[in-house]
């Protein structure tokens, strides 16, 4: 549809938003997605500036404006939207990275502007530890999810050693039918069938019973970890830690697992180590004094909430044609959440977080739950509005204690243009979880990125430890039953 602008006298196009856009344009729901890009040069504003203005206006979303539930095309001066701040010398000191952490931490506290399109840069020319330079890029959650905004990094990047290609990671989905199954008889595929179908109606039913329970009254136990309604107010700061992906490989191939699986492992290792040494600092505080090494309390709810990718195909795909009206990989949000009850305990084999991990995920995976929630959250958006949705999709969050998130990334080290990229950071703000997880692999390594809210978590950078230690742990256990 063309619409007039008087006031500008051009013609613009109108869009509807997608449902999960409008969850997302909801004050209720206000997120901002940030990538942290390290360079491994210094970085010149004016190669960004350059790219921006010949590519910005063929991406609709990146041109274009909120307005209700309908984005409506606008003439966008780049200059608005990339910041280079004038550094003192005298302002970083001796630590970059604290002069770094400290200036994203303050723009989590500054609104994306509404009367333009919604993102922003930044450049920051500082060295750090990995990197001579950082880039900040801030965009507003309702213009895409995870998978899109990765995506559009991809395309305006191209691999270092080879310049004339981008780097877009294949994925694919996992074998679910067991290969041998193929070969028997009608009978036993029946009766697999069966049995398949009915533990994926139980699991679904029993999925959306515990969100229901979630959304009206079950909240996690109140840990050091948990959040509030109102720490998505507070100031974020990021957090980020560089493991091999080669040992989570070699973790994965040995127990015959996933990627996922493993990291779920590592996680729910980290949080119950840090989480035992709190409440063992706070019993000794107290005066509470036992021989016994496990201090956490019995029977604790603690679960994160985990973001699915709902696209028919989970692999990236050149930007046009995400953006290509019947893709199946399209660019938008597109995703939902399920619910992953974490396993918080002290195990004495370390593998043990690892058959937990895998047990859940293989039970997740049978079920519809976050085909479900998607849906449901398109009638409500039809029948009650965006205000009702928001507050059905915000309530999980409020109640949870965390967020995990994985994307895969490029395999190679990638550029742009001609700027070497050391490391890519995703991460979220905005919402009412003290801690969010995300990991994201790049040229043969896993990132972890951590967001957290400070009053609430001091010390992020002990479970970045902590996951370390869980990773060499379960690497040794396997090590030393010869199973690597």
């Amino acid at each position: 549809m063309k619409v007039r602008i008087s006031k500008e006298e051009e013609v613009v196009e109108e869009q509807p938003l997608s449902p999960m856009a409008r969850v997302f344009q909801s004050p209720e729901v206000d997120y901002c997605a940030v990538t942290i890009v390290g360079f491994k040069t210094k970085f010149c504003p004016d190669v960004l500036l350059d790219a921006l203005k010949h590519n910005v206006s063929k991406h609709p979303r990146f041109s274009t404006k909120l307005d209700g539930a309908k984005w409506i095309e606008t003439q966008v001066n780049v200059e608005d939207h990339v910041i280079v701040p004038n550094i003192d010398p005298e302002e970083i000191g001796e630590d970059g990275q604290s002069f770094v952490d400290d200036y994203i931490s303050r723009l989590t506290t500054i609104p994306l502007d509404r009367s333009r399109p919604l993102w922003d840069m930044h450049i920051l020319n500082v060295k750090t530890s990995d990197a001579e330079a950082v880039g900040v890029i801030r965009s507003h959650h309702s213009l895409g999810d995870g998978m899109s905004l990765i995506s559009l990094m991809l395309a305006c990047t191209h691999k270092t050693s080879d310049p004339d290609n981008t780097a877009i990671p294949s994925l694919k989905r996992r074998q679910t039918v067991p290969h041998g199954l193929i070969k028997q008889s009608w009978f036993l595929r029946f009766i697999f069938t069966v049995g398949s179908t009915t533990r994926l109606i139980w699991n679904t039913v029993v999925d959306m019973l515990l969100l229901l329970a979630t959304i009206l009254f079950l909240v996690d136990t109140k840990t050091p970890l948990k959040g509030g309604a109102d720490v998505g107010r507070n100031p974020t700061r990021f957090y980020r830690r560089t493991i091999s992906l080669d040992d989570i490989k070699l973790i994965k191939n040995s127990m015959n697992m996933t990627i996922n699986d493993v990291l779920l492992g590592v996680t729910q290792a980290a949080l119950s180590r840090y989480l035992n040494r709190l409440y063992g600092k706070k019993n000794e505080e107290e005066g509470v004094l036992t021989s016994n090494q496990n201090h956490l309390p019995s029977k604790l709810r603690f679960r994160a909430g985990c973001t699915v990718n709902l696209r028919s195909d989970i692999g990236f795909k050149p930007l046009a044609d995400m953006m290509t009206k019947d893709s199946k990989c399209r660019w938008g949000n597109y995703f939902s959440f399920i619910i992953l009850p974490f396993s918080i305990g002290l195990q004495t084999d370390p593998l043990v977080y690892l058959k937990i991990s895998k047990s859940t995920m293989a039970r997740k995976k049978h079920s519809y739950h976050a085909a479900l929630v998607y849906f449901i959250i398109k009638i409500i958006l039809k029948v009650f509005g965006a205000k009702a949705a928001a507050a059905i999709f915000n309530r999980p969050v409020v109640n949870l204690t965390t967020c995990v998130s994985n994307v895969i990334g490029p395999m190679e080290e990638i550029s742009f243009r001609g700027h070497p990229i050391a490391y890519i950071a995703p991460s979220n703000y905005g919402q009412s979880q003290a801690l969010l997880v995300h990991y994201m692999s790049y040229a043969g390594k896993m990132i972890i990125s951590m967001a957290v809210d400070p009053t609430v978590i001091p010390d992020p950078h002990k479970i970045c430890d902590d996951m370390e230690e869980s990773l060499k742990d379960m690497k040794a256990a396997l090590s030393e039953r010869g199973l690597l």
